[in-house]
């Protein structure tokens, strides 16, 4: 059985608090830069293109945070 790495458990996290903290910032610049509400065009009117930009965008993010861990 493998030891449990606490120093590996902690970075995991760090970086993911980290990678969190950018996205939420990026999609707050993008809600600035933009005249539209990004929830309001996903949810209510349906905007699938958009839905894909952000998925690509938490992909993206997930991606760095992944590598950064490894």
């Amino acid at each position: 059985m493998e030891q449990l790495h606490i120093d590996g458990i902690l970075s995991t996290l760090v970086y993911s608090a980290i990678g969190i903290f950018v996205f939420l910032v990026t999609l707050g610049l993008i809600e600035m830069a933009t005249k539209y509400s990004i929830n309001k065009k996903i949810a209510q009117e349906g905007n699938v293109a958009l839905a894909i930009v952000l998925g690509s965008m938490i992909i993206a993010l997930g991606l760095i945070i992944s590598s950064a861990i490894h």
